[in-house]
C-alpha cells in the first residue's frame, strides 16, 4: 500500500521546483505516493500533476500569509504521514502547521545584513531548526548553520540537478539569438535575485565588447525592472530572457556559462553546465569550490574586475574553454544523481515512520 507524504514548497521560479519535481517519478516507484502544496504557480510552471504526484494550492509566499498558508496546509495534509519542506518559508508554515514528522530541507542561507529584517528571519531559522524532526542540508555551512540554531539531527543531502537533454541542436539556438559565425554566445541562468547578482554580469559584459558577445540570462524575479534600467544605461550586450523551459538547449550552444551568486549550495545551473560540458565561469562561494573541483574556473564574489578579465580570457581561447569543457564532464560524473538522491529520500522517510 502507497504511503502519503506532503512536499512542501513555497514560491519558486527555479532550484527547489525543479529539484521536487525531478523527485516524484522515483518516488511513485518506489510506493510513495507525493502530494505537493504549494503556490499554484508553481504546478503550472513544473507540472507536479502531470508527473503523477496530488497536489494541492497552499499560497506560501510573504510573511502576511503565513496564517493562511498555515491553516491551508494543515486541511491539505490531514492524511499525510509525513512532511517534507524544501526551503525556509515552506519550512516554517510546515513547523506552524503542527505536523509530525516534519523534514525539512535547507537549500539557501539567509543573507539579509544586520537589522530587523535579519533578526526576524534569524527567528525563523530557528523555529524550523527545532520543529523538524530531521534536518537535510543542501551544503556543509547549512549543516553546522541548522546545527547551531538547535537542530537535533541533521544530515548533509546533496541536491541532484535532473537530466535534461536538448530539444534543439546549437545552430537552431545561435540562429534565435542573431549569433554570426564566431560570435560567442555567453548564457547566466538564474533568478533575478540579489543572491544571484546578475549586476557583476552586466557590468563585466561591456568590457568584452572587442569580441562582440551575446549575453542571454535565463530567469526572472524581482531585480528584473532594476537589471533592465542598468543594462540600458551601460550599453551592456545582454538580453534578459525571462524563464525558459529550454535550458537545455541554451546550454548545448554556450560558449561561456557565467554564474554571479553571492552564495549558493550546489547550484543546479552550474551542475546542468557542467554536465553537459561546457566551459564555466563562476564565484567562489558556499559548496560551489567541493562541487566544481577543478572543472570550473572560480573567482571572488562581487569582483567586476576579475570576472570581466576571466571572461575575457576564456572567450579569446577556444582550447581552453574545451579543455575546461572536458574537465567539468569528469567531475559531473563524480556527482550522485536524482536516483541516489531518491533513494535517500526514501530511506529517511522510512526511518522516521518505522
Amino acid at each position: 500500500m502507497s504511503r502519503r507524504i506532503g512536499l512542501v514548497l513555497g514560491t519558486s521560479t527555479g532550484g527547489v521546483g525543479a529539484h521536487i519535481a525531478s523527485l516524484i517519478p522515483g518516488l511513485l516507484a518506489d510506493g510513495w505516493q507525493p502530494r505537493v502544496c504549494g503556490p499554484r504557480s508553481t504546478d503550472e510552471l513544473f507540472g507536479f500533476s502531470g508527473l503523477g504526484a496530488q497536489f494541492r494550492a497552499v499560497e506560501i509566499a510573504g510573511r502576511g500569509r503565513a496564517p493562511a498558508a498555515v491553516l491551508a496546509l494543515r486541511r491539505a495534509t490531514g492524511d499525510v504521514e509525513l512532511l517534507h519542506a524544501h526551503g525556509l518559508r515552506a519550512g516554517a508554515v510546515a513547523a506552524l502547521s503542527g505536523r509530525r514528522p516534519l523534514v525539512v530541507t535547507w537549500h539557501n542561507a539567509v543573507l539579509a545584513g544586520p537589522g530587523l529584517k535579519r533578526a526576524a528571519l534569524g527567528a525563523g531559522e530557528r523555529l524550523v531548526a527545532r520543529a523538524a524532526s530531521l534536518t537535510l542540508a543542501a551544503s556543509q555551512d547549512l549543516a553546522t548553520r541548522a546545527r547551531e540554531l538547535g537542530g537535533r539531527d541533521v544530515r548533509l543531502a546533496p541536491v541532484a540537478a535532473p537530466l535534461e537533454l536538448p530539444r534543439r541542436s546549437a545552430a537552431q539556438v545561435r540562429a534565435e539569438f542573431g549569433l554570426g559565425p564566431g560570435q560567442p554566445l555567453v548564457v547566466s541562468v538564474g533568478r533575478l535575485h540579489p543572491q544571484k547578482a546578475h549586476d557583476v554580469l552586466v557590468r563585466a559584459a561591456g568590457r568584452w565588447s572587442e569580441l562582440d558577445p551575446v549575453i542571454v540570462i535565463a530567469g526572472d524575479g524581482p531585480d528584473r525592472a532594476e537589471l533592465t534600467a542598468l543594462i540600458e544605461r551601460t550599453g551592456a550586450p545582454v538580453r534578459l530572457l525571462g524563464h525558459r523551459g529550454d535550458v537545455a538547449d541554451l546550454l548545448t550552444a554556450a560558449d561561456l556559462v557565467v554564474l554571479t551568486s553571492r552564495w549558493e549550495a550546489r547550484s543546479l545551473a552550474v551542475q546542468q553546465a557542467m554536465a553537459a560540458g561546457c566551459a564555466v565561469l563562476a564565484t567562489a562561494v558556499g559548496a560551489l569550490p567541493e562541487l566544481v573541483g577543478a572543472g570550473a574556473e572560480l573567482i571572488p564574489a562581487g569582483d567586476v574586475d576579475a570576472l570581466a578579465e576571466m571572461g575575457l580570457l576564456l572567450l579569446s581561447e577556444p582550447d581552453q574553454r574545451a579543455e575546461l569543457g572536458r574537465r567539468a564532464r569528469a567531475q559531473a560524473a563524480t556527482w550522485p544523481g536524482v536516483a541516489d538522491t531518491v533513494t535517500q529520500l526514501a530511506a529517511v522517510y522510512r526511518e522516521l515512520l518505522g
